[in-house]
This record gives structure tokens, C-alpha cells and sequence, in this order.
């Protein structure tokens, strides 16, 4: 093309490729402002695929600046700058054509030469061969690239609507999702949206639709050579592409190097990282490479699937694996790889992810497939419905049974053992029986230990089943969180028993801050390590800490199902304990009321009917006692009460509990009124009657 001047008037457009954006279509407000701001940069260089406007913002800054723009070819730049007499801008547009060493040296001998004032500004799809880092690094150069190239929201409402498509802002909010600010997909989905417009236009709309899949294979796919356009094919059935992985499904060498050298021309592929490691396809065009594949062959995309499934696998991406497996249909993998999980998600705060995956399968592939039906069971007891554990874990038996013992099996024995349906007894023996089965470093293992232990603890052997549960925190360290924090529970549960409070208190903490630190706050079944955290803290004085922990695990327990009777009535007792230490007396007899129904169904844990024995004579002595008035002492006169035996005054007692004097002696007064006392002394003497004081506490 000759060379063309244009002050405030758009070049000829004859010889350029046009994209679906035409010039002044849309303002590009916030770009002209960038490139109007840098006018003693000497390099401006547009770089991003087919169809971002970069032709289109070009005219626009030649409209917005007062200086001459002059079009040329690459080879012409260089004798261009000898005719400048006055500050230009000399562009040259698809930048990218022609032979890129002569377009090197024309560049870099025009950019020497180059007056002050006048620019040199190049638009192309893909990197030309200049030391762009050199100039990055010497502040010689404005970089615009697909990203701020990308139209905002603002910009893509004015596109669609000047093809008369009226999208809400949900609607367009997906198109700006799908389209990621493409200018040229904006476009053309416009266009197909408009035409054939109807509920579901827009949830299938993609890559494979008609005007934008001829668009890609024009624009973007036609210059890739032949070996090129079959690796972006085969590869596009990895979300996320990288060297390696790329490898093992394309069957092809130096993938890492190919990747780089794509994302450098600008074909929509897309850096995620500053490394050169990792890369995606933009969204349309992988639509479009998969609808590709599809139509190619369709036995090829499957076995795509499984390379990907295998190489995520042995590279420990049990998720992507695992999307992969079932991309290609293959239940029998995808199984295989959430059992290989299950145990370790369900112990560590990830039971919902396990969920997600099985809702993936349909009943009828989970109840056919042993490594599924195994791994239903162990998610429905992690999340405490008893019901569905029994279903999943009857429905395993018989397919499972055919493989011989082993951790599946074991497995489901243990599941079995944990609900105690047989009484706790069976369940120390059930569990022990499947303890050689269970991987040492396994959550198997310290699932064997907790059943075992509590098995043992509520029969009435204690110390035995002190040994078994510390065993479990061993094991339970790295492998199952959880666990650990349930056999921590049992531990402080122990102490308790022996009047141990220090160990209790120790136990207690450490179970809490494994269920913070592990993800397990909304797990069911840890609702256990809530109900001793508050009788432990009540019994510490420590009442909105209690209070807090007790509300905690009534609301955890609330979601139990058909649970374990051992635990129901283990639970409820602890609550019904702390609640008595709270004046609620009416509480901790609905609390032990509920136990003893779930007592009836494990009738050899004597244990626990003598801890609700226990219970019902504190509450009943409670009353007898007169502490009617008692329990209406409110948590803050409870906090008080426990600092009247200490040699603190009450000027001190506010002091330490941030509150005034005059609150202090008015909560006092309201103590000793309630206890029926006259003095500090007996307000001490007759809190300590009723149980809300140890004896031991000093005075």
C-alpha cells in the first residue's frame, strides 16, 4: 500500500483485513487515553489475536490526535521517518505479514532515527521479532495486549445494542464471561443471538456455533500449520495446559515448547502464569477444538480423557483425574480414584468435595461398583446420617465380599462396627477383628482405634481403652484430623471420669483447635468435641467460651440422622452435664431425657447410664437443694461467681473483666440474693452446694 496521510480521517481500508468491529463503533475512552498520554513513548505496539479491535483503535487515536498518522507497509518505515517534518505517527497494521527479519531491522533502524514527537506504531496477532524486552526494560515501548485490548462491560453493552440485541445484565454478564471481552465473539454472538433468539440461546451459545466457528477457522486456526492445528485439537480436552500433560495426550515431544511459541502468536492461547508452565485456550476456541474433536472422531475424545485421567493421577491431581475419568464415561477408574481418596477428604475437612463427586455418579453406578458403594458409606458417616450408611454399606457387602478381605472390606466393617447398632461390646470386637486389614499410615487405622477405644470406654475398660485411643492420635496426626479430634474428645471424656480436669482441659483444646484448623467446623459428627469443650470451659469457669460450644454442637447434632445411639446419648449427657454447671436445670433434664432414649438401644454402656445416673441426681439434688433460685443467675452473674472464692476484691474482679465497679457490685448482690446468702462467704459456701463451685477451689 502507498503511503497514506490522515489528520482526523479514517485510512483507506482496502488492502486490510477487516474484523466484525468496524471504527467508531464503540468508545474506547479509557484506551485513547493511554495512547494519548504517551506520546514520548516511541514504540507502540498492539498485540492480540483476530478480532480485538486493534484496526479499529488505530482510526480512533488518528481521529482523537491532532498529529498526522501515516499507514504503511513494514518495509517502508524506515524511509518514512527521512520525510518527517513535523511530529507523526507512523503505523503499520497487520504487522505480523511479510518476512519478520527485514520487518526487524526497518523497525529498529526507523526507531533510531526517529524525531522527538513522532511514534512508530505497530498492530499485530503475534509478536514481532523485536527485543521487546530491551525496550520494555528502557521505558521505549506502550504494550497493549488481548487483556487491555478486552472490552469492558460498559463497551459490550454498546456493541450488542448496535446490532439491536437488548441482553439484562445477567445475560451479559455470561456473554462476558463466555466471550472474555472479545470484541470480534461479542460481536458475532450478537448477531447469532439476535437471529435465533430464544430461551436457551444463550446456554448454547459457544465456540461451535456457526458464525463463530467460521470466524476461528478463517482468522485464527487457517494460519496454524497442519501438525500445530492437530495438537490444539488433541488438546483441547485439557482445561489447563501445560508441557508435560500435553505430552502424555497429544502423544507428541516438547510440548512446553510448542505451548510457548502458540501463546506467542496470539492464537487465544493464553499464559497463566509469568513462567511459560502454564496456559487455557480462550473459552470460544476451546468450544470450537472440542466440537472439532467430536466431528473428527468420535472414539478419540474418550481415550483423550483417559491419558489426561492417567497422567493427573500419577502426578497426585486426584481431582482433575478424576474429571477426566468420567469425561470418558469410565466409572470403573473414576471409583477406583475416589476410594483411593475418600478416606483422606473425609478426615480432613473435605467430606463435601466427596459428596460433589459421588452426585456425579448415578445410584445405580454407585450401587454396582464396589469402590463407590464403599465410598458412599464412609461420606454419609462422616456426615452423620446413620441410615445411609447402613444402606450403602448393605448394598457393598455383596459385591465387595467376592475380592477377600482387605482395606475396602475392612472398611465397611469398621463403618459398620462405628454405629454400634449390636451394642459397644460387638463394637470393640467388629472393629479389632478388621484392624489387620487397615493400612498402618491410613485414616482406616485411626478409624480402627476410635471405634476400638469408645468400644472399651463405655464398656467400663478403661485404661484399655485409653491405649487404643491414644493410638488413634498417633495415627490420626496426618492421615485423619478428624479422627484425631474425636479420640482426643474420648480422652478429655477419660480424665473427666478420673477428675482430671488439667488433662481433660488439654485433651479438649487440642481436639477443638483440629476441628478449626482441619475444616471440620460444619461436620456433623463433631459435634461430640463441641459438647466436652463446654463442659470442660464451664467447668473452668469460662462461661460465654462455654455457652458458645454448647450452642455449637445442639446445632451439629440437630443434623444427625438414625446416628450412632452411643454417641447420640454420649453427647447429650455432656451437654446435660454443662448445662447444669450453667443453672439450666430444665435443659439438662430435656438433655438427659433424649439420652436415655438412646441408651435403650445400646444397653451395655454402663458407662454412660452411670454418667446420666450421675446427671439426674445433680439435677434432682439441684432442686431439693433449693437452687431454684439459682438457676435463674444470669451468664454474667455466673462469671462473677466464679471469681467470689479468689482473694480478689470486687474493684479488681471489674477491673480484670473490663467492666465497671457498680456493674460488678450490682451482680454481686443479685448472687447472693438468688443463692438466698447474706455475705460473699456464703454465696461461695452455697454455690458450691449446688455444684456451681468445686470444693476445692481455693477461698
Amino acid at each position: 500500500m502507498s503511503a497514506a496521510i490522515a489528520t482526523g480521517s479514517n485510512p483507506p481500508y482496502a488492502s486490510h483485513r477487516s474484523t466484525s468491529v468496524q471504527p467508531g463503533l464503540v468508545d474506547r475512552e479509557r484506551l485513547l487515553q493511554r495512547l494519548l498520554g504517551a506520546r514520548d513513548v516511541p514504540l507502540v505496539v498492539l498485540l492480540a489475536p483476530a478480532g480485538y479491535g486493534k484496526t479499529t483503535l488505530l482510526c480512533q487515536w488518528a481521529q482523537c490526535d491532532a498529529r498526522p498518522f501515516r499507514w504503511l507497509e513494514r518495509e517502508e518505515v524506515a524511509d518514512a521517518v527521512d520525510g518527517l517534518e513535523a511530529p507523526s505517527v507512523l503505523v503499520v497494521d497487520d504487522a505480523h505479514l511479510g518476512d519478520a527479519t527485514d520487518a526487524c531491522e526497518a523497525v529498529l533502524a526507523a526507531l533510531a532515527e526517529l524525531p522527538h514527537g513522532s511514534q512508530i506504531a505497530l498492530a499485530a496477532r503475534r509478536e514481532p521479532a523485536l527485543p521487546l524486552g530491551r525496550l520494555r526494560a528502557h521505558r521505549g515501548m506502550l504494550e497493549l495486549r488481548s487483556a487491555d485490548l478486552a472490552m469492558h462491560r460498559g463497551e459490550a453493552a454498546a456493541l450488542v445494542s448496535s446490532v439491536g440485541l437488548r441482553l439484562r445484565r445477567p445475560e451479559l454478564e455470561t456473554l462476558m464471561r463466555r466471550t472474555e471481552g472479545w470484541a470480534a465473539g461479542l460481536y458475532l454472538a450478537a448477531l447469532s443471538l439476535r437471529t435465533g433468539r430464544d430461551d436457551g440461546a444463550l446456554a448454547r451459545f459457544g465456540g461451535d456455533d456457526r458464525m463463530v466457528a467460521d470466524y476461528l477457522r478463517d482468522e485464527v486456526l487457517s494460519e496454524l500449520a497442519a501438525d500445530d492445528l492437530e495438537f490444539v485439537v488433541a488438546t483441547s480436552v485439557l482445561d489447563r495446559l501445560s508441557g508435560p500433560v500435553c505430552d502424555a495426550v497429544s502423544g507428541r515431544a516438547r510440548s512446553a515448547r510448542r505451548l510457548r511459541r502458540l501463546s506467542r502468536s496470539n492464537l487465544l492461547v493464553l499464559p497463566l502464569d509469568h513462567n511459560d508452565e502454564s496456559y487455557r485456550y480462550h473459552p470460544l476456541l476451546l468450544d470450537h477444538l472440542r466440537a472439532e474433536l467430536r466431528r473428527r472422531d468420535r472414539h478419540a475424545e474418550p481415550e483423550l480423557h483417559r491419558l489426561a485421567s492417567g497422567w493427573y493421577a500419577q502426578n497426585g491431581d486426584v481431582d482433575a483425574a478424576l474429571q477426566h475419568a468420567l469425561a470418558a464415561g469410565d466409572v470403573t477408574r473414576g471409583g477406583a480414584l475416589l476410594w483411593g481418596a475418600a478416606g483422606a477428604w473425609a478426615a480432613r475437612g473435605r467430606n463435601a468435595a466427596l459428596e460433589s463427586w459421588l452426585d456425579r455418579f448415578t445410584d445405580g453406578e454407585i450401587a454396582t461398583t464396589p469402590t463407590l458403594t464403599v465410598t458412599a458409606a464412609l461420606s454419609h458417616l462422616a456426615n452423620g446420617q446413620g441410615d445411609l450408611v447402613e444402606r450403602w454399606a448393605a448394598a457393598a457387602r455383596p459385591i465387595a465380599g467376592t475380592a477377600g478381605r482387605g482395606p475396602r472390606t475392612a472398611t465397611l466393617e469398621l463403618l459398620s462396627a462405628a454405629l454400634g447398632r449390636n451394642g459397644v461390646a460387638a463394637m470393640a470386637e467388629r472393629a479389632a477383628a478388621a484392624g489387620p486389614f487397615t493400612p498402618p499410615d491410613s485414616p482406616g487405622r485411626a478409624m480402627r482405634c476410635l471405634v476400638v477405644g469408645v468400644g472399651l470406654q463405655l464398656s467400663g475398660e478403661g485404661e484399655k481403652a485409653r491405649f487404643e485411643l491414644e493410638a488413634g492420635v498417633r495415627h490420626g496426626a496426618l492421615a485423619a484430623p478428624a479422627l484425631q479430634a474425636l479420640c482426643l474428645a474420648q480422652l478429655a471424656l477419660l480424665a473427666i471420669d478420673h477428675d482430671d480436669w488439667h488433662a481433660a482441659a488439654a485433651h479438649a483444646e487440642r481436639a477443638l483447635g483440629h476441628v478449626r484448623r482441619g475444616g471440620l467446623r460444619d461436620y456433623p459428627t463433631m459435634a461430640l468435641v463441641h459438647a466436652v469443650s463446654a463442659e470442660v470451659r464451664a467447668r473452668r469457669g469460662q462461661i460465654e467460651a462455654a455457652t458458645e460450644d454448647a450452642a455449637r454442637a445442639r446445632l451439629l447434632m440437630a443434623r444427625l440422622r438414625d446416628f450412632a445411639p452411643w454417641y447420640e446419648a454420649e453427647t447429650r449427657i455432656a451437654l446435660a452435664r454443662t448445662a447444669l454447671r450453667l443453672t439450666d436445670v430444665a435443659g439438662a433434664r430435656r438433655l438427659l431425657v433424649k439420652a436415655r432414649r438412646f441408651l435403650r438401644r445400646t444397653p451395655d454402656a454402663i458407662v454412660l447410664a452411670q454418667w446420666a445416673d450421675e446427671a439426674s441426681a445433680a439435677a434432682d439434688a439441684f432442686v431439693s437443694s433449693g437452687g431454684v433460685g439459682a438457676a435463674a443467675l444470669t451468664t454474667a452473674e455466673l462469671r462473677v461467681l466464679q471469681s467470689l472464692p479468689t482473694h480478689l476484691s470486687l474493684r479488681e474482679i471489674a477491673a480484670a473483666m473490663r467492666v465497671s465497679e457498680n456493674t460488678v457490685k450490682t451482680q454481686a448482690h443479685a448472687i447472693y440474693r438468688k443463692l438466698d446468702a447474706s455475705s460473699r462467704s456464703g454465696a461461695v459456701d452455697r454455690a458450691r452446694a449446688l455444684g456451681l463451685l468445686d470444693v476445692r477451689r481455693a477461698a
